[in-house]
């Protein structure tokens, strides 16, 4: 087939690659334009655009893809379909219905579940068991399109955002390829999505990483796990910003202290954020339900180590509470 493809960050890079080796045609790139990054505000190409350029791809980076020029500029390519993966950009009417097999969307949930931003973080953050990804036909709306193939994913017991990103991509590119291959040979089947079951996910803000202690060690562990690498989940210690980049659960709530020479408080009622229980390799929190253990941190200005490293070089006693500056 002769394709448009429309993609900006890392999981796009997969599918796109996957297109060329299966033989299709790119006929365009198009991709989001450069923007300044770095304290020297250099101009960073996006990843898709690195990508395309090794391979000699010709990239067309519009600031506002439903302008007439840029429409007009779609329509001389005369591609059979657009394939769309995390581009980024709305696409008007005019340019869904340009290519004769209309435009593909990779989309990292099992739709109708988490249409719209980060469904991959959400995922996580919601301690789900299961997600995957889907192909669909795109229509006006944001993620409503008629669905094409779906592929599960089983999250495992210690999935960061990272992890699950680079593994919803590898399975995308797969996914689009079969996908495409079914529209070519007239065999893909169309499956409206059911609107009731629709929910949907906002962006990521850095703000969401900041830590209620008040709520359950569970639900904190998911957060920490989910907002790994970006935008990390964060806490303060003595006034300094502590990123969490690793946790467990402990689930019974306000356990005695084990008198096994650890530092330790006891209490039947310990302020959530308290630090109960100060060990070797790992530090005790009390939750709003629950405790949590951190195993990996890093102090404002300061290196990501595990706890062990961490309490070699900072004093850190029970008693203590996490919390606001």
């Amino acid at each position: 087939m002769k394709i448009i493809f429309m993609g900006t960050p890392d999981f796009s890079v997969g599918t796109l690659e996957a297109l060329i080796q299966a033989g299709h045609e790119i006929s365009l790139v198009v991709t989001q334009p450069d923007k300044p990054k770095g304290r020297g505000k250099n101009m960073q190409f996006s990843p898709v655009k690195e990508a395309a350029l090794t391979h000699g791809l010709e990239v067309y980076q519009p600031k506002r893809i439903r302008d007439p020029e840029c429409v007009e500029y779609l329509r001389k390519q005369e591609a059979d379909i657009m394939v769309v993966v995390a581009f980024g950009q709305i696409l008007s009417k005019e340019i869904l219905e340009m290519p004769r097999f209309g435009c593909v969307n990779v989309h990292a949930s099992l739709l109708p579940k988490y249409r719209g931003a980060a469904p991959i973080q959400w995922a996580v953050i919601h301690g789900e068991k299961v997600t995957g990804v889907t192909t669909m036909r795109m229509d006006e709306g944001i993620d409503t399109g008629d669905m094409i193939l779906k592929e599960e994913v089983k999250l495992r017991e210690d999935e960061t955002g990272g992890s699950l990103f680079d593994r919803l991509a590898e399975t995308g590119a797969e996914l689009c390829v079969r996908t495409l291959e079914e529209i070519a040979k007239g065999t893909a089947k169309y499956m409206p999505q059911n609107q009731e079951e629709a929910t949907h996910t906002s962006m990521i803000r850095k703000q969401l990483g900041e830590i209620d202690w008040k709520k359950p060690a569970r639900e904190l562990e998911c957060l920490i796990r989910g907002l790994n690498p970006w935008p990390s989940a964060y806490t303060f210690l003595d006034g300094k910003t502590l990123k969490i980049w690793k946790a467990e659960v402990r689930d019974n709530e306000q356990e005695k202290a084990i008198e096994s020479g650890n530092a330790s408080v006891t209490g039947e009622a310990l302020e959530p954020g308290t630090i109960i229980r100060v060990m070797k390799d790992a530090i005790e929190v009390q939750t709003g339900q629950g405790i949590l253990i951190l195993k990996e941190l890093q102090l404002e200005g300061k290196k990501r180590l595990s706890a062990d490293a961490f309490l070699r070089g900072f004093s850190v006693e029970a008693g203590k509470k996490l919390g606001k500056r």
